[in-house]
């Protein structure tokens, strides 16, 4: 373990990944490197798919693109710890390499999440009022929700390196996770950790909360307008557009909420447990996203196939 300097801060954090799960680094660390493969990969695809084709120049699919962008920065901000931990068995981060981890996947997550609700609403207007959907969902007003949601994140995330660099740390230096989030380094913290502890469940219940709660309302009202729709294979087919949303909507969220649960019932969970879960959250959406939206969405699979021909010419 390293030192604490005058400040009562630690030069590094230990990361700890999976130590208690017997063997995990020799399959974790191929399979790991695989999802960040893939997850890459797919975002980058859907991305290229949106910006280039014509038949994907509609608003969910810019929103889907802006989640990608978001996914590709909650990859990448984990990228190096994750795999130095479970390939290089190196489980050092700098203090201040940290909290700027922390602050990426925070501000990513809450982008994340920012772009799930506005797609909801997306779905809403599409099925409830469908001959002024371009007229609301305009290329300028998408443009301003996903920035909207950029830099709700900051500003809301910007605050936890702050809060966590005035404090003293006497609890050790050990990590749960093979990454850096707030909560698990405020654990580590001393002295005045109330206001953390606050602003922390702030973010929860005014970031993710709220938007779950919208996104709830938003697939009431669809599922209201839905059954309006006369026939059976119409409103099936209305269903069928929101389901790889919804779909998305429970894997992001669960764990998300899983995990905060755990946060406040440490002392009676696994350590296992935590770091199963932290790792499902974290890789989970990003690389299923993607995977999701090709295998359901029939334009963005035309639009692949036509891509993959036009490179083999």
């Amino acid at each position: 373990m390293s030192e604490f300097n005058t400040t009562f801060q630690p030069s590094v954090f230990i990361l700890t990944g999976l130590r208690g799960l017997v063997g995990a680094r020799l399959w974790l660390g191929p399979l790991l490197s695989l999802m960040y493969i893939t997850t890459l990969a797919g975002n980058c695809t859907v991305i290229y798919l949106v910006r280039t084709e014509r038949s994907l120049q509609e608003p969910q699919y810019q929103f889907l693109s802006m989640l990608a962008g978001a996914d590709i920065v909650l990859s990448v901000s984990t990228l190096f710890s994750v795999l130095k931990v479970f390939i290089f068995d190196l489980y050092e981060i700098a203090f201040d390499s940290c909290l700027a981890q922390l602050f990426f996947i925070h501000t990513s997550s809450s982008m994340g999440s920012g772009i799930l609700l506005a797609m909801a609403f997306d779905r809403f207007v599409a099925i409830s009022h469908p001959l002024q959907y371009t007229t609301i969902l305009t290329n300028s007003r998408v443009t301003r929700m996903g920035l909207a949601a950029f830099l709700r994140g900051v500003a809301l995330m910007m605050p936890l390196p702050i809060l966590l660099k005035r404090l003293p740390f006497c609890k050790g230096q050990l990590l749960s996770y093979s990454y850096c989030i707030h909560p698990n380094v405020m654990k580590l913290a001393c002295g005045q950790v109330k206001i953390n502890i606050f602003y922390g469940l702030v973010l929860v219940i005014f970031s993710f909360g709220v938007d779950f709660l919208l996104i709830a309302i938003s697939y009431a009202l669809i599922f209201q307008a839905v059954m309006g729709i006369a026939s059976r294979e119409g409103q099936m087919k209305a269903l069928n557009t929101c389901l790889s949303h919804i779909f998305i909507v429970f894997i992001y969220y669960g764990p998300l909420l899983a995990i905060t649960v755990m946060h406040r019932i440490s002392r009676r969970s696994s350590p296992i447990a935590h770091a199963v879960l932290g790792n499902i959250y974290l890789f989970m959406p990003p690389m299923l996203n993607p995977i999701v939206y090709s295998l359901k969405t029939k334009q963005i699979r035309s639009a692949l196939r036509k891509s993959l021909k036009i490179q083999r010419r």
